[in-house]
């Protein structure tokens, strides 16, 4: 009922959307001609930026595109190309070939399946990539995979990691951002105790959940404040009929983003404030820089039932990976049987949705890894996001990340 409700709603406002933004269009084209109309172009500009903004109050579920065609590998650019590695119903392992032969280490950036799609991680692809040959988790939107590709669970995203890093081969290294990190140090530990050639050199968990119970946020008391049965009640809808996954049940993603943005909706509403008055006193720099972001933001992907409710409880409500006790297909995961992968962990001093020392965690429950190979980095005047994107993680947490890698390739 909760998709239904969504859907038709969504329904409900596409007329009104689609003429805003026709009509906005229509007026972007008299803006050459505004100069010579003194007197309309303050009406053209505050009619074509209302119109903008009403047009946009509008999530998508298309994949933005990554939009790499060129990187800088040493003093020149060389062409850049999307290559799928590998496939599973639910995603894809996609490399950023670039047309170079120089040697660059392998890096898998395991995205979130977080309710946006792996796109949102396009700043930290776009700083990796001179340096390394980047691989990424390319999440499929769970509205998209018919049932016939069965259920995805928590069990299911750290298997993906495992084959992705197998595909790609032995040395490779990983950098999980976010919700990730606890499968990807699931899977690194898995990898390990079976002596699994292809177990990463190196393991960096930025901003990621290891132990929620640490300084909690909104976020995980949210989580901590009712049932898992009630999630499974009132935040699970079912795909409707006119999508490929009709029947399957999922977490909405619309929902996951109308979540974050109750979080700091006063910033978003500033945010579209400044943008209005950007549009009418014709910053077209600042304007577009808006449009880009929230072209992003409001593009989401529904998530696997299975796997949104496994998450919750495994990693917000029991706490199973710092407790010692988190399973996979009825096996113990041991963090403490890594011992050659080295470890870096990387936080952001004004993150408001996982919190300081929830990520550092993961340095004690890897008692194994010599101390010289267990980082740690604070990143000062970061947000959430600044952790992995923007001038912050370009400046001052890439360079250390990027050290780490080269010290173990």
């Amino acid at each position: 009922m909760i998709y239904s409700l969504w859907q038709a709603q969504q329904d409900f406002h596409f007329p009104m959307r689609a003429f805003a933004e026709s009509a906005g269009r229509l007026l972007r084209q008299w803006e050459p001609v505004t100069a010579a109309m003194p007197l309309a172009a303050p009406f053209i500009r505050r009619a074509g930026a209302a119109f903008e903004l009403i047009a946009n109050t509008r999530t998508t579920h298309s994949r933005p595109d990554y939009g790499f065609t060129t990187a800088r590998v040493g003093n020149r650019d060389v062409e850049v190309t999307e290559e799928v590695v590998h496939e599973t119903p639910f995603g894809t392992l996609l490399r950023f070939a670039k047309d170079t032969s120089v040697q660059q280490p392998r890096v898998l950036v395991v995205a979130p399946m977080s309710g946006h799609f792996s796109t949102l991680l396009r700043g930290t692809v776009e700083v990796l990539l001179p340096d390394h040959d980047v691989y990424i988790t390319d999440w499929v939107n769970a509205r998209d995979v018919p049932l016939s590709a069965g259920d995805f669970s928590f069990d299911d995203f750290t298997d993906h990691i495992i084959r992705f890093l197998e595909v790609m081969g032995q040395g490779s290294h990983v950098l999980a951002v976010c919700q990730p990190a606890p499968a990807t140090l699931a899977a690194v530990a898995l990898m390990a105790e079976d002596g699994n050639r292809a177990t990463p050199a190196s393991m960096t968990l930025m901003a990621g959940p290891i132990d929620t119970r640490i300084s909690p946020t909104t976020v995980n008391e949210l989580a901590q404040s009712k049932p898992i049965e009630w999630f499974a009640r009132n935040l699970i809808g079912t795909v409707p009929a006119r999508y490929a996954g009709a029947g399957r049940r999922v977490y909405p993603g619309a929902i996951q983003l109308q979540a974050f943005m109750s979080m700091n909706l006063g910033r978003h509403m500033k945010a579209h404030h400044t943008h209005y008055e950007n549009i009418v006193t014709g910053d077209l720099e600042a304007a577009e820089a808006h449009r880009r972001f929230y072209d992003e933001y409001f593009a989401v992907m529904d998530l696997p039932a299975t796997f949104y409710l496994e998450t919750v409880q495994r990693i917000f409500q029991d706490h199973d990976l710092p407790l010692g006790r988190l399973m996979h297909r009825g096996r113990l995961v041991r963090p403490e049987a890594i011992r050659r992968t080295a470890l870096m962990t990387v936080e952001g001093e004004r993150d408001d949705i996982c919190a300081i020392g929830q990520t550092m965690a993961a340095l004690d429950l890897c008692p194994n890894i010599p101390l010289a190979n267990r980082h740690h980095h604070l990143q000062t005047g970061a947000g959430h996001y600044g952790v992995f994107s923007g001038r912050r993680w370009a400046n001052e947490v890439y360079p250390k990340v990027r050290a780490m890698i080269e010290a173990n390739s």
